[in-house]
């Protein structure tokens, strides 16, 4: 038996002392095909569905519209090396140690190899995340698309796509587990979509063909991780020259967010008074998180790579064959632009919320914002409840709303930090769940009681005491 093998054994022992996972306790409802469908069989989606099962939460589905290699982040467009998060940060797990990201790679490398890591490399990430499906029984259906929820009958009916056969399902909550890209879509300014053709023009988040980019001239807008990482990989790809362009002066040297990482401000954030939340949440985005020193590294090595400051004033346009790019640094011809600009917050702009949008209720629908505030993109974000249920715009209306659970990027004014990053999971995925099941006993509250008034089978027969009674005469069986 190898080392894996080994802890595949330590991993069901741990869940055999843990005790076997409580049978279904939700009533079956008429029409309903399941209880929760899980949109997104990523890091989040396969850990929310684990901790359900434990929870004795069965009926649910998960679904994921890209294939199994390509499902998250860490294979689908990550360029990064390593992971950005400290290599103990703790979640998909669960607390179970034979669960972790340490216990796995131990048992292939040694703790010394483990010791020696800095962080954990994207590669090893993505291998251990399917491990770790393969452990925790956690069936994913990959190929399936989520196109729209609508309500339907007291459930939610979803309308699904796998590959040219359209259908629907229906649930009675749904958990959108979609990631950075879950909130609305890839931002990329408008001046520069309209100066530039498409064909010369992506986003990070987009594939990128590198290979084709030996031999030319590319030009990185932005300055964060994601930007740094794709000018490194155009440059290890033999690009000519990469430009990079930031709007600020100095590159940020660190993150108003490092100071939400001790447990008691993710596990509370969600308490604070609005007010308080809407100043925090606006401080942590006014010095969003920067590039790490490993990712500046990366690409300052290269002698043809150049960082283009206080690029603010960046005009751009097209003279038939390359995009001229202009900022007080100069004029640049390239062959290539891509945008490392992040994402924009817009519901309406995913297919699968686009009819239900107005009914969802954001920040500036619930929280009278300062006027001198009101511009601040934090306004649009959904306003979430306390276990990230959407809420509906108008008090009252569109109850159904609330059973749609929204644990991606678009939480993070409401719960402070990057929902569904790996350093979320930890916190985040025991709250969802737990609100989930406290909804689903709320709504099923009569059959609950009437099954807690429920007659219970006696466990103790008369006949197993009754010879050591006194006066047995006065105690009969009868």
């Amino acid at each position: 038996m190898n080392t894996l093998e080994l802890l595949q054994q330590r991993v069901n022992d741990d869940l055999r002392l843990l005790g076997p996972a409580p049978d279904n306790w939700i009533p079956s409802l008429p029409g309903s095909d399941h209880d929760v469908v899980v949109v997104g069989g990523g890091q989040s989606g396969v850990t929310t569905a684990f901790a359900l099962a434990r929870a004795g939460v069965t009926r649910t589905s998960v679904i994921e519209s890209r294939p199994p290699q390509l499902t998250g982040s860490w294979r689908a467009k990550a360029r990064m090396r390593n992971l950005r998060t400290a290599k103990s940060s703790a979640g998909p797990d669960l607390d179970i140690p034979s669960l972790t990201f340490r216990a796995w790679y131990e048992a292939q490398h040694g703790q010394a190899a483990y010791d020696a890591l800095p962080r954990i490399p994207t590669v090893e990430w993505a291998r251990y995340l399917e491990w770790l499906r393969e452990q925790t029984q956690v069936a994913v259906r990959f190929g399936i698309e989520l196109l729209r929820i609508e309500p339907y009958e007291g459930l939610l009916r979803l309308h699904l796509r796998d590959g040219e056969r359209t259908f629907t399902e229906t649930t009675r909550k749904v958990v959108l587990a979609t990631g950075i890209v879950g909130s609305g879509a890839p931002h990329i300014p408008a001046p520069i979509i309209a100066a530039l053709p498409a064909e010369i023009l992506a986003h990070t988040d987009a594939p990128i063909d590198f290979a084709a980019l030996a031999g030319r001239e590319v030009a990185v807008l932005g300055a964060g991780s994601a930007a740094f990482d794709a000018a490194a990989t155009a440059l290890e790809a033999g690009a000519a020259h990469v430009h990079l362009y930031c709007r600020h002066p100095r590159l940020a040297a660190a993150s108003n967010m490092g100071t939400l990482k001790y447990p008691a401000a993710q596990e509370n954030f969600a308490n604070l008074p609005d007010a308080v939340r809407w100043k925090l949440a606006w401080h942590f985005r006014e010095r969003s998180p920067g590039p790490t020193p490993e990712v500046v590294a990366r690409a300052t090595r290269f002698e043809n790579f150049t960082v283009h400051l206080d690029a603010a004033d960046l005009q751009a346009s097209f003279n038939g064959r390359q995009a001229i790019l202009v900022s007080r640094g100069g004029q640049v011809a390239v062959d290539q632009v891509i945008a490392g600009t992040g994402y924009q917050c817009d519901l309406a702009l995913r297919s699968e919320l686009a009819a239900i949008a107005g009914d969802i209720a954001l920040w500036r629908d619930r929280y009278a914002i300062p006027a001198a505030e009101q511009q601040r993109p934090n306004a649009g974000y959904p306003y979430l409840g306390p276990g990230y249920q959407f809420q509906p715009r108008v008090p009252g209306t569109a109850p159904w709303i609330e059973h749609i659970y929204c644990f991606n990027f678009a939480a993070i004014t409401s719960f402070g930090r990057h929902v569904g990053d790996v350093g979320s999971i930890r916190y985040g995925v025991p709250r969802l769940v737990s609100h989930l099941v406290k909804d689903f006993f709320l709504q099923d509250l009569d059959q609950q009681v009437a099954r807690l008034l429920s007659e219970v089978p006696d466990e103790l027969r008369f006949e197993e005491y009754a010879h050591a009674i006194a006066n047995p005469s006065e105690h009969s069986a009868g």
